[in-house]
């Protein structure tokens, strides 16, 4: 298991992690967020500009979005048990 973070002031809207991940998504706000119906999703928070989700899958695409984010905007990390 693992976490996703999303530092929303820091995202630009350019959506590189849209095509490296399925799981992530624009929101209405025109940020990347995480898909809360993705499949193996556990659960997404919001708390003020920070989007944190759970995930029970594969780590590799979450990596690839994370570096392909131009302003370093998203966080992977071993969700902590």
């Amino acid at each position: 298991m693992f976490e996703i973070e999303i530092d929303r002031t820091a995202c630009d809207g350019i959506f590189a992690c849209l095509t490296r991940d399925e799981r992530f998504v624009e929101d209405d706000d025109g940020l990347a967020t995480v898909d809360p119906n993705a499949e193996d999703v556990v659960s997404v928070s919001r708390d003020g500009d920070r989007v944190v989700a759970t995930v029970d899958g594969d780590i590799d695409d979450a990596n690839l979005a994370a570096q392909a984010c131009p302003p370093n905007a998203i966080v992977i990390r071993e969700a902590e048990t």
